[in-house]
């Protein structure tokens, strides 16, 4: 287990973070369409190997989380998750297959994989993923998240948390409590509150080893739709309170997700959660769009262009950094 521990982090010690590059290729063709890029095998990998071969790779990203079809490509007759342990990086796995209607409760998700995923898993470690990622989905409204929700998504992650370690990787726990809505940051909260004790509940019933997780949670923020936004401070404050009362203190640290904030957003944000964390736990990032978006509109225009997309995602990996170290300003972003 202390192996697991000195994985865990090497992905999120020194300021690095997690670059998310697991989206399905349905995901990736709907964000490749959004840029007018046509979603081949050959363009999601041109722009995803141009990312792993960037510079900010060494100082800036601790892991990368890789889709299926991903891991098992070459680049220029290197395999991807070589092209990123050479960078310094360890490579990761998205192994669930999905979120699905939940039974008896129609407008709330299960995240599904379970099945062969004891199988899956070991083909992952062979192909050289080092840890793995599942996440689960949930709503916010008067009645959700309701306790099955909660209840079945925690077990889930549970199992599939003990099944990784058992293969000799480290698991990221992403609950993740959806922005989508009108509900206050009081009322998120409250509810993510809520799934992140039941999720750690249900590690430690199945005997997860936490020194050898990541956690992977939403910032506390307002509803997407609400009327009352708040400062960075403020959120800050709310998802530090979320976390030093619900965490187990063995786990060694917390990778944000973006959930649907702008690039900006979830750095200023990050900034200012690490300025006032007076906890043991490491708070750095998971980042997808939050790390990808601006590069992927400058690649989208020629893609070809690997030099200029590479310097895009470099600012943008280096103002993740600096946040996740307390030490970004928006001085600092405009140079």
């Amino acid at each position: 287990m202390s192996e697991l521990n000195n994985i865990a982090l090497k992905i999120i010690s020194l300021g690095k973070g997690i670059l998310a590059a697991d989206e399905s290729t349905g995901t990736m063709k709907k964000r490749l369409d959004s840029v007018n890029v046509v979603s081949t095998e050959e363009n999601r990998l041109k722009f995803r190997n141009t990312l792993f071969s960037s510079e900010s790779m060494k100082s800036c990203i601790g892991g990368v989380i890789l889709y299926d079809e991903t891991i098992k490509q070459n680049f220029n007759n290197t395999s991807i998750p070589k092209i990123i342990l050479e960078k310094g990086s360890v490579p990761g796995i998205k192994v669930d297959t999905g979120a699905k209607i939940l039974a008896n409760s129609k407008d709330e998700k299960i995240t599904e994989g379970l099945d062969g995923l004891r199988e899956r898993l070991k083909i992952y470690y062979s192909l050289g993923a080092r840890f793995a990622k599942w996440r689960g989905v949930y709503v916010i409204s008067d009645s959700f998240p309701s306790k099955i929700a909660i209840s079945t998504n925690a077990h889930a992650l549970a199992r599939y948390s003990a099944l990784v370690q058992e293969s000799g990787m480290v698991p990221i726990v992403e609950p993740e409590v959806l922005m989508d809505g009108t509900h206050s940051a009081e009322t998120c909260l409250k509810k993510t509150s809520e799934v992140i004790k039941k999720c750690y509940e249900e590690l430690i019933l199945h005997k997860v080893e936490l020194t050898g997780t990541i956690l992977k949670p939403n910032m506390i923020l307002p509803g997407s739709s609400s009327n009352k936004k708040i400062s960075a401070e403020e959120i800050a404050d709310l998802t530090l309170k979320c976390l030093t009362e619900s965490v187990p203190s063995e786990v060694p640290g917390i990778a944000f997700l973006s959930g649907g904030q702008t690039e900006i957003e979830a750095t200023k944000n990050l900034n200012a959660i690490n300025k006032k964390n007076k906890s043991n736990f490491i708070m750095t990032y998971s980042y997808g769009r939050a790390l990808q978006q601006s590069a992927l509109k400058h690649w989208s225009k020629n893609l070809d262009d690997i030099e200029g997309t590479q310097k895009v995602f470099n600012h943008r990996a280096n103002m993740c950094s600096l946040a996740a170290k307390g030490k970004w300003s928006e001085q600092i972003e405009k140079n």
